[in-house]
């Protein structure tokens, strides 16, 4: 407790500390503009709404906020938003994000929070995620929805992760950037070659560039990012190459056409887990078992899409969207055995938006659909120290559908002032697996559900609203959770006929906006305070029988927790941003086995009362970040971040815990304008303490025991960006 609270101390003083003597900037800083009450999202209700009067907890940042940040992870651009806990593995390609615990589970890519890349599902049929088409070079603004939204999306108990590609833009400009990082001298053994004792060592680069065409009647965006890193534990280095694009057009003064490409090709190597003695001993060695198997993932996926968007009628108070999309995806993975995976799918994405009024009040209503086909065959081999096997053990042929529909209806009760919200989505996700090798083990299993939510927003003031909801959720297993085992009620069917889907009630109030003042101190603050509770029958959850891992069902989970974050203007180019979760997650019903690996079973357990595993109870995290023009032409910019997260238990028996840590952070920058040229350079630390901690928690391997995975020891970043307006 101690050092929760001196972390929270620590936070106080980093958001109330003076900075004197600077000089201040004409206008306000950029990194309050993306707070501002006028702000527009669709990620929120599938329909065009301000921030202030979506009655959801829900956030909108731009590029301009991490500009000069890092931009390797997810983590380096969301972290500090409340209520998201990230979990960084390897970088950006295997993270694991939770929103009120849901995703928590997955110790393998992201369950439980649906992601989106402009509005298209980065999200499989099955809910599963990877993000490696993600590049925040090309990212323009980003959309979080947090807590239950399965009543718009499929598999988003949690909340949707939106990542909008920057095709808002109003000049022609291509910028070349250049990212380079490396860590600690300590953990590498180099010689510093400055006198500052910066390390040697270049340890991962971004190099690429983006161009914005904007013509008569069209933009045209493209982005290119080559990223390798050497990782900072043996075996985890990596590469990938990066292509995003952006083509819109408008044939008409109400309707606008535009085609979404992306492609991403690229390996990752595997370092594995640790056991608490191996973490001791060296927290940042490679497993000897993964490093012996040459684990690694080798990803090529590509995806295309048009949209179609118009408004019609007499008063224009129709609007259609219609999308469509086709996706590429090619896996190569070495564990235990060595596995190929093809999916190649088909979808698209529909909604109307109608807009009237109803015996003199204000309403709209909205219908769509998604639909989403997947397929392909699944091969796999014995694993030779990372050299396939011959010849095949298994060949499966893998379908994975997803069709759901869903509405909306606001009615403004009191215009201006109190709007009600219903919203309701059916899904139905089908699997369907065809054994190739020896056509005993077919197996289909489908899920379907309807998820129904009401929600209200109450304006105290034009900028202030209170917000309330209740709803329920639904959560099908992904592919790789469906794996069968050998005491399931079929086996040796490649389906699990058991495992149930996760269903969930969920309950928040809240309280959010913007306060304005005249004067020369705290001139603009954006807050939210949320409070939730989410009820959870048949909770998914991982276990382990010798190196494999399956999943089962949790009885019942209670999930009680608080989010709380506030930005401010302290003073003109001084602002301050705190947030902080509390989660209280616990199982109340949950019996479960331990079995070993002959299958017999080893003990019976009641893990009622226990703590779930994998999220902090304190996560808390502020900045200060100062903005100012140094001349008519160059601004300046400066931050300091702290991050403080208490120990996770490991698994579902709470016999394990990781320890509290607490992470600092500064970077700086400057901007230079000089006529059509831009120059952005920035550069900074992280962990500059060089703590140790424990990054990722790999849930319930009990029988091996490798829960812990380390996080980055101290690394310093460096980026020049060289922009052009054509």
């Amino acid at each position: 407790m101690d050092r929760t609270l001196r972390s929270i101390l620590l936070l106080l003083c980093l958001g109330i500390a003076p900075m004197e003597g600077q000089q201040q900037p004409a206008d306000p800083p950029d990194s309050l503009r993306s707070y501002e009450v006028d702000e527009m999202v669709v990620t929120g209700t599938r329909t065009l709404k301000r921030i202030i009067d979506i009655p959801y907890s829900v956030e909108r940042i731009s590029n301009v906020d991490y500009r000069y940040e890092r931009k390797n992870s997810v983590s380096d651009v969301l972290s500090g938003t409340p209520g998201l806990f990230f979990q960084n593995r390897y970088g950006n390609h295997d993270v694991r994000i939770s929103i009120r615990g849901f995703g928590s589970r997955s110790n393998s890519g992201i369950r439980g929070v649906r992601i989106l890349l402009d509005d298209i599902p980065e999200s499989e049929p099955d809910g599963q995620t990877r993000i490696e088409a993600i590049d925040f070079h090309s990212v323009g603004r980003i959309e979080i929805v947090k807590g239950n939204a399965s009543s718009l999306y499929t598999n988003a108990p949690g909340g949707v992760i939106n990542f909008i590609n920057d095709i808002d833009f109003t000049e022609s400009h291509i910028i070349l950037f250049n990212d380079i990082a490396s860590y600690s001298e300590e953990q590498f053994g180099l010689l510093a070659n400055t006198s500052i004792g910066l390390p040697s060592k270049v340890s991962s680069h971004n190099n690429g560039f983006k161009l914005a065409v904007k013509g008569d009647g069209y933009k045209f965006l493209t982005t290119y990012t080559n990223h390798t890193s050497d990782g900072y534990r043996p075996h985890s280095n990596d590469h990938w190459d990066i292509v995003n694009s952006v083509y819109e057009t408008h044939p008409n003064e109400h309707a606008k056409l535009t085609l979404l490409l992306y492609f991403v090709d690229g390996r990752i190597n595997l370092p594995g887990s640790l056991t608490q003695q191996q973490y001791d001993n060296d927290p940042f060695m490679g497993n000897p078992r993964d490093v012996g198997r040459d684990a690694m993932r080798v990803s090529k996926k590509g995806r295309l899409g048009i949209r179609y968007n118009t408004v019609f009628g007499e008063a224009q108070n129709n609007e259609l969207e219609l999308t469509g999309y086709g996706t590429i995806k090619y896996f190569e993975r070495t564990a235990a055995t060595y596995r190929f995976i093809n999916r190649n799918g088909i979808g698209g994405t529909g909604r109307w938006i109608h807009k009237n009024e109803l015996f003199g009040v204000p309403v709209e209503f909205s219908a769509g659909a998604d639909l989403f086909h997947q397929y392909g065959p699944i091969e796999e081999y014995q694993n030779y120290s990372g050299v396939k096997g011959e010849p095949i053990d298994l060949l499966t042929d893998e379908t994975i559908d997803n069709v759901g529909t869903y509405f909306t209806a606001t009615v403004s009760v009191i215009p201006e002032r109190m709007d009600v919200l219903v919203t309701g989505r059916h899904d139905r996700v089908v699997f369907d697996q065809v054994d190739r090798n020896l056509g005993i083990r077919d197996a289909r299993r489908e899920f379907a559900e309807f998820t129904p939510k009401v929600s209200l927003n109450y304006k105290l003031t034009p900028v202030i609203a209170v917000y309330g909801s209740y709803g329920y959720s639904f959560d099908s297993p992904a592919g790789n959770e469906l794996e069968n085992y050998p005491l399931s009620s079929n086996y040796p069917k490649l389906i699990n006929p058991d495992l149930r889907p996760q269903y969930s009630r969920n309950t928040e109030i809240g309280i959010k906006g913007t306060v304005m003042n005249h004067g020369e101190w705290f001139p603009q603050s954006r807050f939210e305070l949320v409070m939730f509770n989410s009820r959870i029958r048949d909770e998914i959850v991982p276990f382990a029988i010798g190196t494999d891992i399956f999943y089962r069902n949790a009885a019942e989970t209670d999930r009680t927790g608080i989010e709380a974050g506030v930005s401010t203007s302290i003073v003109q180019g001084l602002s301050a941003k705190l947030s902080y979760t509390f989660s209280d997650f616990t199982y109340t019903s949950y019996a479960a086995r331990t079995l070993s690996l002959t299958g017999s079973v080893v003990n019976e357990s009641d893990f009622s009362g226990n703590e779930v595993p994998s999220v902090p109870k304190h996560n808390m995290s502020g900045s200060l970040s100062y903005q100012t023009m140094l001349t008519d032409n160059i601004t300046g910019f400066a931050r300091t971040s702290v991050n403080y997260i208490s120990g996770m238990y490991v698994n579902d028996a709470n016999a394990a815990r990781s320890g509290d840590y607490s992470l600092l952070g500064v970077s700086a920058g400057t901007d230079i304008v000089l006529d059509r040229m831009n120059i952005l350079i920035s550069g900074g630390i992280n962990n500059i303490l060089d703590r140790r901690h424990v990054a990722f928690i790999n849930i319930n391997s009990d029988d091996r025991k490798d829960y812990y995975e380390a996080g980055e020891p101290r690394n310093y970043f460096f980026s020049i960006n060289l922009g052009y307006t054509l």
